[in-house]
């Protein structure tokens, strides 16, 4: 199958996604250099690398995590249709596929040439770090403050909120594929108690997820308790 071109890239129909003009999307083609697709269990990134290769995910999902020093390993995130992979230097985590994945494969050394003449379409990279960061400190704020339930609770409505937005919800079910232990990794709990959690929260008919999917019945009762708003997500760039 030839590559997706970004012209007829399914994304692109997404509201959630900023529009390209049209050299944008010229520029976009020729920076892209093709598509790398890889099985579920595949390292995409590995930690401490400098990879020369950026990605963006076209389809499937992935995670970021990162090897303790007793070899443990400590899930940071979760990469979805839309995210782009690969932009620190020297990475701090590695990058594994949980499903068939397709990537938009770009060169590391042609981002120059983005900045020179796309500024910008190079600050939106600016505003994608911008937004990791800003993940990473409220999942640090709901391991200090929120308990276990509202830490789940927390985890499944952004979940849910990112997938439906980029058109993978149906009914109220979007596919998730990952492990009870990935999640429990990214959010400081035991296995155990992630089980009895996600066994509450079904019980109270918030959330059931069951055979690679997510099923939520009331987003707005589910985000009162993980204590946040529940609201359309902000408009984003895609690179």
């Amino acid at each position: 199958m030839p590559p997706t071109s970004c012209q007829s890239c399914p994304l692109r129909k997404r509201s959630i996604f900023s529009p390209f003009t049209k050299d944008e999307l010229t520029f976009m083609q020729s920076f892209k250099t093709g598509e790398l697709t890889v099985e579920p269990g595949t390292t995409i990134l590995m930690e401490g690398s400098n990879s020369p290769q950026l990605f963006t995910v076209l389809s499937g999902m992935g995670t970021r995590y990162t090897t303790l020093e007793n070899g443990r390993r400590q899930v940071i995130n979760f990469l979805f249709p839309g995210d782009f992979a690969g932009l620190q230097a020297g990475l701090q985590h590695s990058v594994e596929a949980t499903t068939d994945m397709t990537l938009c494969v770009f060169r590391r050394d042609e981002l120059w040439r983005l900045f020179r003449s796309h500024p910008d379409r190079a600050y939106d990279l600016t505003w994608i770090a911008a937004v990791e960061e800003h993940f990473l400190g409220e999942t640090i704020a709901t391991l200090g403050q929120r308990d276990a339930a509202q830490r789940i609770a927390w985890a499944l409505v952004r979940m849910y909120d990112r997938l439906k937005a980029v058109g993978l919800e149906t009914a109220g079910r979007v596919p998730l594929p990952f492990r009870q232990q990935d999640l429990a990794d990214a959010l400081g709990l035991s296995l155990v108690h992630t089980n009895k959690t996600l066994k509450t929260l079904r019980s109270k008919g918030l959330a059931r997820w069951k055979d690679g999917h997510l099923e939520v019945k009331n987003p707005g009762k589910l985000a009162d308790l993980a204590l946040v708003e529940h609201e359309k997500p902000q408009r984003r760039p895609l690179m």
